[in-house]
C-alpha cells in the first residue's frame, strides 16, 4: 500500500491511497458472498452461489460498490496508523482516481494544533475595587422592606407610600406598523421612592412613581413622557408616551427599624446589626471579586489568543455551532419558545443563524483548544480525591433540584454518570487553568500547582464566556444578532408588543 500525504490549508489531511490490486479482487470476493445473503439467487441457498452467478445475476457495478466499502473498512485504520496523523473526526472517501491499481483519495480532518505565545510574559493590572457601603446599604434597604408594614390610608400619597392604581399608556403619533397600545390596562402597585432610594429601575420609566406624589384615591391623572435615546427599549427610543393613571388606594409603608432586633430577625445567628451587615459586605466581597475575576480573565484569554496560532478543521467549527445552537433551544424553550418561532419572528433560516452563531461559536472553541493546551503546558491536574468530593457534591444538588425518577436514571445509566464524572472533571481542569494564568498575568504566580477550586467554582454554573456567548445569540448585546427572542415579563417591544412591567 502506497501512500502520499498532502495537508491542506483547511486542516485536513488529504492522503491518496494506492492499493494492491489483489486486495480489491479480494473484497469483491467478500462483496459478493455479501450481497448473496440479501438478494434470492435461483437454485442457490442464500450465500451459496458462486462467484460467477453473482456476478452475472447483479452486475459488476453493485459487486464493486459493495468491495469498495468493504475494503475502505479494512484500510482505512491502516492508513491512520501508517500516516501517523491524529484525525479529528472520521475521514470520508473523497474520490477513486482509478481501479488499476485502485487508487483511493481520503479527507480527514486533523485534530486542532494550537501554538501558544509566550503568554508567561503577560502582565495585566490586577485591580479589584473594594465594595462600596452603599451597596452593603442597598442590601440592607431591600432586606428592610421585605419586612415593611403596609396598610391603607385616606391621605394624598407621599414618598415611602405605595401606591395602587390603574394604569395604561398609548403611543403618542405612531408610524405606520407602531403599536398604540404600549401598555394594556392593568391594576399596578408602584413604590414611590423616597430621596434616598434609586428609582433607576421603576417601571415604565424612571421617575413615573413620583408622579404620583399628591394623588388621592379617586383621583385621575395623565402623565407625558418621551423615552430617552437610551431607554433599554429600543423600539421605544425618542417616542412620545401617555400614561392615564386612576389612583385605587394609597397605602402607607412602615419599615422596621436598622437595629439588632432586625438583624436576628433575618437570621438568628447574627447577634447584632453589625454582624448583619459583616456578612451582607463578605458576600458583596466574593461577588465583586467572582465578577472581577472572570472579566480578569477573559482579557487575559484574549491577550493570549492575540499571541497563538491555532489550526482546526471545519468540521471542528461546525460542531461547535451546533453546540452553541442547543444552547440556544435551550434557552428560547425556558421562555417557552423554539427556534423555529424564534427564526419566523427573525425572517430568518437555518442557514443564515448558523453563519450568525459562526462568530460566537469560534471565539468559545478557539478559547477551549487554548485552555486545554494551558491546562497541558502547566500540568494542572485534578486528585482522585478531589474529583470524588466534587461529584458527590454535585450529585447532592442534583437530587435536590430534579425529579426521584430523573436521578435515578442518571445513577443507573453508565453512560449519563461517565458523562457527569467527565464534565465535572473538566469543569475543575478548566477552573483551575483560569486561576493559573490569572495569577501569571498579575504577577502572583508560583511553580507550585494552583489550589484546589472551590465547589462554587467548580460548579455547573456559566462561564463567563458562554454567558457571553447566550447574550450575543439572545440579543443582550449588539454585537452579532441584533434582534432577541421575546422573552416574558419586561421586554424591549418591537412592532405591536407591549410593554411588560417586572413583578412587584
Amino acid at each position: 500500500m502506497k501512500i502520499e500525504k498532502q495537508i491542506t490549508d483547511n486542516h485536513q489531511a488529504r492522503l491518496t491511497v494506492e492499493v494492491d490490486p489483489e486486495t480489491l479482487e479480494q473484497s469483491k470476493q467478500r462483496a459478493a458472498r455479501k450481497l448473496a445473503q440479501r438478494v434470492k439467487i435461483p437454485g442457490f441457498r442464500p450465500g451459496k452461489a458462486p462467484y460467477a452467478v453473482i456476478l452475472r445475476q447483479l452486475g459488476e457495478g453493485a459487486i464493486l460498490e459493495e468491495a469498495i466499502e468493504i475494503m475502505v473498512d479494512d484500510i482505512y485504520p491502516k492508513v491512520i496508523e501508517q500516516t501517523e496523523i491524529e484525525p479529528y473526526g472520521p475521514g470520508a472517501l473523497e474520490n477513486i482516481e482509478k481501479l488499476d491499481p485502485p487508487t483511493l483519495v481520503f479527507s480527514v480532518p486533523l485534530k486542532a494544533e494550537v501554538t501558544l505565545g509566550d503568554y508567561k510574559s503577560i502582565r495585566i493590572d490586577y485591580a479589584p475595587e473594594p465594595v462600596d457601603e452603599s451597596k452593603v446599604d442597598g442590601v440592607l434597604r431591600d432586606l428592610q422592606a421585605r419586612q415593611a408594614i403596609i396598610e391603607p390610608v385616606e391621605r394624598k400619597a407621599e414618598p415611602g407610600d405605595v401606591v395602587h392604581i390603574h394604569l395604561k399608556g398609548v403611543r403618542v403619533d405612531p408610524e405606520s406598523g407602531e403599536a398604540v397600545e404600549l401598555v394594556r390596562e392593568r391594576d399596578f402597585s408602584p413604590l414611590i421612592p423616597t430621596e434616598a432610594e434609586d428609582p433607576s429601575d421603576e417601571w415604565p420609566f424612571p421617575g413615573f412613581a413620583r408622579q404620583l406624589i399628591g394623588l388621592a384615591a379617586g383621583d385621575e391623572r395623565q402623565i407625558e413622557h418621551k423615552f430617552s435615546e437610551e431607554s433599554e427599549y429600543v423600539s421605544l427610543r425618542g417616542a412620545d408616551a401617555v400614561f392615564t393613571v386612576k389612583v385605587i388606594e394609597v397605602r402607607s409603608r412602615t419599615l422596621p427599624a436598622l437595629d439588632d432586633e432586625f438583624a436576628q430577625s433575618v437570621n438568628p445567628e447574627y447577634a447584632s446589626l453589625e454582624e448583619l451587615k459583616a456578612a451582607i459586605r463578605h458576600d458583596l466581597e466574593d461577588e465583586a471579586r467572582r465578577a472581577y475575576n472572570e472579566e480578569y480573565e477573559e482579557r487575559v484569554l484574549d491577550e493570549i489568543l492575540s499571541q497563538s496560532t491555532i489550526k482546526y478543521p471545519d468540521q471542528m467549527l461546525e460542531h461547535e455551532i451546533d453546540h452553541v445552537i442547543e444552547r440556544m433551544e435551550e434557552r428560547l424553550a425556558q421562555q417557552g419558545m423554539d427556534l423555529e418561532l424564534y427564526l419566523k419572528s427573525r425572517e430568518m433560516d437555518m442557514k443564515a443563524f448558523r453563519e450568525e452563531a459562526r462568530p460566537v461559536a469560534e471565539r468559545r472553541m478557539k478559547k477551549s483548544l487554548i485552555l486545554m493546551e494551558l491546562s497541558d503546558r502547566e500540568k494542572i491536574s485534578v486528585s482522585e480525591e478531589e474529583l470524588q468530593n466534587e461529584t458527590s457534591r454535585t450529585l447532592g444538588q442534583l437530587s435536590q433540584y430534579m425529579q426521584p425518577k430523573d436521578f435515578q436514571k442518571i445513577l443507573r445509566d453508565k453512560d449519563s454518570s461517565t458523562n457527569l464524572v467527565g464534565n465535572i472533571m473538566m469543569d475543575m481542569l478548566l477552573r483551575r487553568t483560569l486561576e493559573r494564568i490569572r495569577a501569571i498575568a498579575n504577577g502572583s504566580a508560583t511553580d507550585e500547582q494552583p489550589g484546589e477550586t472551590s465547589p462554587a467554582e467548580a460548579s455547573g454554573e456559566e462561564t463567563a464566556a458562554e454567558t457571553e456567548e447566550a447574550a450575543q445569540l439572545s440579543g443582550e448585546q449588539p454585537e452579532d444578532v441584533a434582534t432577541e427572542p421575546v422573552g416574558q415579563g419586561s421586554q424591549a417591544p418591537d412592532s405591536g408588543t407591549t410593554v411588560e412591567e417586572p413583578e412587584q
